[in-house]
């Protein structure tokens, strides 16, 4: 049988470089690469060497026809210190909610400025 792992997803946003430098904060990721995409877009990965998000813009800085939930539900990202995690979120005038604690971790979630869900998870 394979063996996979997720390389990364592709969110279409209307700011591709604000998201790209919160998630380079909350996570210590980098721009792995950036530049022109189909239909007159724009295009950020930001992640690791091995797994990135791509944040994907049309040229009008337009987030696009997709919907939060049809179908992505959130994105889950694992950090280390979820509590200067949520410092960084409210610093970019963020919300946090639906703090939980749970075996054998804890989270929070936060939309983005484009209404995209994420949860931040630490372990512990």
């Amino acid at each position: 049988m394979p063996n996979g792992f997720l390389e990364h997803t592709n969110l279409t946003v209307s700011d591709p470089d604000r998201l790209s430098g919160l998630l380079q904060q909350l996570c210590n990721w980098h721009e792995r690469w950036s530049g022109p995409a189909q239909l007159g877009r724009r295009t950020i990965h930001v992640g690791t060497e091995k797994q990135y998000l791509a944040l994907y813009a049309r040229a009008d800085g337009a987030a696009g026809p997709f919907t939060k939930g049809a179908p992505l539900n959130h994105v889950a990202l694992v950090v280390d210190d979820i509590e200067a995690a949520e410092a960084l979120v409210v610093t970019a005038g963020l919300e946090p909610f639906a703090h939980g604690d749970y075996d054998p971790g804890r989270r929070f979630y936060f939309f983005d400025w484009d209404g995209i869900e994420f949860e931040i998870v630490t372990y512990g």
